[in-house]
């Protein structure tokens, strides 16, 4: 990363598997080997991230970057949120895609990281099935 004085400019390795979304599209869905491939490596992101007291809040298929050895990669770190490890601070911001927002998001009773983990619930769904269960 470097700056100007009016600009930020990130150096982002090249993902040549490009994203999730782009082999769910192709693909209309997965086996139930590659889901659980896929689903446990974000599990592994999601709580090394939760370990460090960030809340992803955008995970989806575009958000997912696949290298050229099949591992991933989160992407897009613009609706995460650092929380305060004593955990008396609710991330109350209304953000994120409609297909994977938490009943808790929607209902703006204040969210934690446990949001993620319905994401990623409605994340292997789309990949079983081939669309979001909330999908009309």
């Amino acid at each position: 990363m470097f700056q100007k004085s009016f600009r930020i400019y990130f150096i982002l390795d090249f993902i040549q598997g490009g994203e999730l979304f782009k082999h769910l599209t192709e693909e209309k869905r997965f086996s139930e080997y590659k889901t659980k491939f896929y689903a446990a490596q974000i599990a592994l992101a999601l709580g090394y991230l939760h370990d460090s007291n960030i809340i992803y809040r955008d995970l989806k298929p575009e958000n997912i970057l696949i290298n050229r050895n099949g591992y991933i990669k989160l992407a897009d770190f613009g609706l995460a949120k650092i929380t305060n490890p004593q955990g008396n601070e609710d991330p109350n911001s209304f953000c994120g895609t409609p297909e994977y927002l938490s009943p808790e998001m929607i209902e703006g009773t204040g969210h934690d990281h446990t949001l993620d983990w319905w994401a990623l619930g409605i994340l292997i769904y789309e990949m079983i099935i081939g669309i979001p269960p909330f999908y009309n």
